[in-house]
């Protein structure tokens, strides 16, 4: 009697594929990156070179149509409109990093705060983040405006403090979750104090989610720029900005719609790539994408 065939040996679990290895899986991610990293390289390239001198006015060549010597055309004051979109990502870029800057340090910290002392310490945090939803940093812009005048410091100042809200509820709403988890609650078995666990346990493990949504929310920081500069708040002449490109093209809509084209295109292709390397950052730094083989 043949003796039935023993079963294989089972294979060993494969190792979770590193960041890289799922990060080439999701296309999301790095056609976002890619665009991002064109925003990226279009500010720093307009501080070493640029085709024209954005600064420079000459009425002879305004309104001119795309051609070799001017690569998308001249606007209505003769300037270059690929100078003026290399140098107007600079403020957008300024605007963006700090302002979700100021949210995320502020709000972050507020956010484990709250998490960490709960009571009416999380109570009262969340209840002003609530009072701050009520004013968008376009309202707020108009009021620091209307004390202290137009100029790019207000827009950050607006959009920064809308920001901080936003990343106080994310934090505290991770932070929550981080706390109930068993090692942390064997870390305070063990005697360690609310801030050392908060350092060293609680922040490293929701550090994924707030990440993704400063990328998120540093799209949105340019939507913000953009309409605050259209509506004469934020970016100042002779300053280029995207924003006031728009402004100062809808009068020529008839003339140059050009003029309206490649402003408007910049800023989508900017929030579209940060949108989507946002979503790709959630994805690929999903936990429960690390257990998967």
């Amino acid at each position: 009697m043949s003796t039935a065939a023993l079963p294989a040996a089972t294979p060993a679990l494969r190792a979770a594929p590193s960041f890289w290895q799922r990060a080439r899986r999701h296309p999301g991610f790095w056609i976002g990156g890619l665009l991002t990293l064109l925003l990226l390289a279009a500010a720093a390239l307009s501080y070493v070179w640029t085709p024209y001198s954005v600064f420079d006015v000459n009425m002879d060549a305004k309104l001119l149509p795309p051609t070799t010597t001017h690569w998308l055309g001249t606007d209505a004051y003769g300037r270059d409109i690929v100078s003026l979109l290399l140098v107007g990502a600079r403020a957008s870029i300024l605007v963006g990093v700090i302002a979700v800057g100021i949210g995320l340090v502020v709000g972050t910290a507020l956010g484990l705060l709250a998490a960490a002392r709960r009571g009416w310490v999380e109570e009262t945090i969340m209840r002003v983040s609530d009072f701050g939803f009520a004013f968008p940093a376009i309202l707020s812009a108009i009021m620091l405006t209307a004390v202290y005048g137009p100029g790019i410091v207000n827009a950050i100042v607006a959009i920064g403090i809308y920001n901080i809200p936003t990343f106080a509820r994310i934090t505290r709403a991770a932070a929550n979750a981080v706390w109930s988890r068993d090692y942390v609650l064997a870390a305070r078995a063990c005697g360690k104090g609310l801030w050392a666990i908060t350092f060293e346990h609680v922040l490293p493990n929701i550090s994924a989610v707030l990440v993704v949504q400063a990328t998120i929310r540093f799209a949105v920081a340019i939507l913000a720029e953009a309409a605050l500069s259209y509506l004469g708040l934020g970016t100042q002449p002779p300053q280029p900005s995207w924003g006031r490109m728009l402004a100062e093209a809808q009068t020529l809509m008839f003339d140059a719609p050009l003029l309206a084209v490649w402003p408007g295109m910049a800023i989508a292709l900017a929030v579209l790539g940060l949108n989507l390397l946002g979503d790709g950052l959630r994805d690929v730094l999903d936990p429960r994408l690390n257990r998967r083989g």
